[in-house]
């Protein structure tokens, strides 16, 4: 997987993560939970990251369902 240091997953624009709203500013987007995927090697990394969250009961359906679509769409490309 790509390197993805804090400096580089500040700038990534709020679209580009798997939940938007939870990254809509710098510091928001430095805290977990928001699965950034400026590529296909974090789309899958956020599928994974996203099911273990829902297991753990740290994430909505609604949520993880919206962290697959995107990530599907990515991987599709």
């Amino acid at each position: 997987m790509a390197d993805l240091d804090a400096k580089k997953r500040e700038q990534l624009p709020a679209k580009d993560f798997g939940l938007p709203e939870k990254a809509r500013t710098k510091a928001a987007k430095k805290e977990s939970g928001n699965y950034p995927m400026p590529d296909k090697a974090h789309a899958r990394n956020a599928k994974s990251r996203a099911a273990q969250a829902r297991n753990a009961g740290n994430l909505s359906k609604d949520e993880e369902e919206r962290i697959d679509r995107k990530a599907d769409k990515i991987l599709d490309d």
